[in-house]
């Protein structure tokens, strides 16, 4: 019985081995599918790899980083970026009173060059006048009236043209509630409102009611910030910063930087959609996606920082027939300063230890040497910023205020190291160590030009606190 069960045990293993090996003799082809596919997802692999690589390679190329991957995902190469020409247009902000009248708010233009990440703002003010004999200016002949008699903004495009010598191309049209949207959309934009602001207008339904200070500010309050220039009793900006419709502007070109860096942070990416949705409902333009789209890999990283922003330079009048309040701008200095923005900004270089230098430095032995004897207060001041931080810009303007100088033009740059203060028209060295003393920081350097509109240019650094 025994050995029965043993056989039994014996023939069941042999079965089981000769199972085994009918199988493996049933079955040739499949080790040979096997290899085929390990040979296939080899390949594969490497392709991958390959492709990855030339990718990688030329996002290398094209700067690394979001800038790198946009552009290479758009098919640019090194030369795409050097080809593109500095991005030009005029931007108006537009509102409606009760009665339906359209009102230009706003009037900038506004500039971008990709290669050398430089971008300027430059404030036109609504009043500026636009006709041929100031004695006889009216309310008509403003810049800000022409959107809205001829609803034409090829009409404003072609007279801001005339004024700054520029061949603008494109306008955008920003409707208040766009505006509004768009810092809802960014989760509010954190501000330093300059001053207490007071102001009611009921033909406008305008109310703005807004505390100085450190703030974020939602779509409503942003709309009151941008559009304040008095309050009820009068009383505006002090004179330092630029009263009335020089403080406003100053405030929108500062509040449109805020809303730049804010909006580009990351956290914001996800709300792409809703932003172009709001672009879409409260934006016109003539700029064709085919003429802006290859700027975009490279827009997406700009700095702030190196944003310039200016006012159209005039004076504002109403000595005419009418009595009429109206901006003459100034030709010469107008000429002098489209320049300085959109031309000489380019040839700036930095030197070893960051601080910005302007092709003026070298310009001393081509001027005279004889020795300016302004007094403080005529001394023109012209402070950039180069810290990196927004609120250190105001803390020197006033300290120089307070100190008794005369700031008239102020802006951004790159972050510098030190401080630099830059002798334009050969001051004396008295006032110059004035400067240095007010501020608690900077190096003098002779930097004389004649063509300045300017006698001192202070470059904050890092060292300025």
């Amino acid at each position: 019985m025994k050995e029965n069960n043993k056989n039994k045990r014996e023939n069941k293993k042999g079965n089981s081995k000769k199972a085994s090996k009918v199988k493996t003799k049933q079955n040739p082809n499949t080790k040979k599918k096997k290899k085929k596919w390990k040979k296939v997802l080899l390949i594969i692999l490497l392709l991958l790899l390959v492709a990855g690589g030339v990718f990688a390679y030329r996002v290398h190329q094209n700067g690394g980083g979001l800038t790198g991957i946009l552009a290479t995902t758009m098919g640019h190469n090194e030369e795409t970026r050097k080809n593109l020409d500095e991005f030009k247009c005029l931007v108006l902000g537009i509102s409606t009173d009760e009665e339906g009248a359209l009102l230009t708010d706003t009037i900038m233009v506004a500039s971008y060059n990709p290669n050398t990440q430089k971008a300027t703002l430059l404030s036109i003010p609504r009043d500026t006048y636009t006709g041929n004999n100031p004695a006889k200016a009216t309310a008509y002949e403003k810049i800000n009236s022409i959107y809205s008699r001829k609803k034409d903004p090829q009409d404003v495009l072609d007279e801001v043209n005339e004024i700054t010598g520029l061949n603008l191309q494109y306008y955008v049209i920003v409707k208040t509630e766009g505006f509004i949207k768009l810092v809802d959309a960014i989760g509010g934009v954190t501000f330093d409102v300059p001053i207490d602001m007071d102001y009611d207008d009921t033909s406008q339904d305008l109310h703005i009611h807004l505390k100085a200070g450190e703030q974020i500010l939602d779509g409503d309050k942003a709309e009151q910030l941008v559009r304040f220039r008095h309050n009820n009793d009068g009383t505006s900006y002090p004179e330092e910063y630029g009263d009335n419709d020089l403080g406003r502007m100053r405030t929108q070109r500062e509040f449109m930087m805020a809303v730049i860096k804010q909006t580009a942070r990351v956290e914001n990416i996800t709300k792409i959609g809703q932003i172009l949705d709001v672009a879409q409902e409260n934006v016109t333009t003539n700029i064709d996606f085919n003429a802006i789209k290859d700027y975009i890999p490279y827009a997406v990283e700009f700095n702030t920082d190196n944003l310039l922003t200016a006012t159209l330079p005039g004076v504002s009048t109403n000595k005419n027939a009418a009595g009429t309040w109206v901006y003459i701008h100034d030709e010469e200095e107008t000429a002098t300063l489209i320049q300085e923005l959109f031309y000489d900004r380019d040839k700036e270089e930095e030197t070893t230890d960051g601080n910005t230098t302007t092709n003026e430095t070298n310009a001393t032995n081509t001027t005279s040497s004889t020795i300016s004897t302004k007094s403080k207060s005529e001394i023109k001041v012209e402070v950039i910023n180069g810290t990196g931080t927004s609120s250190n810009l105001q803390h020197a303007v006033d300290a120089l205020d307070e100190a008794g100088y005369n700031v008239t033009r102020t802006g951004s740059t790159n972050t510098t190291t030190k401080t630099v203060i830059m002798n334009k028209k050969n001051i004396g060295d008295a006032v110059l160590e004035g400067i240095e003393q007010a501020l608690g920081s900077g190096t003098v350097q002779d930097s004389t030009s004649s063509s300045s509109k300017v006698d001192v240019t202070i470059i904050l650094g890092r060292d300025y606190n």
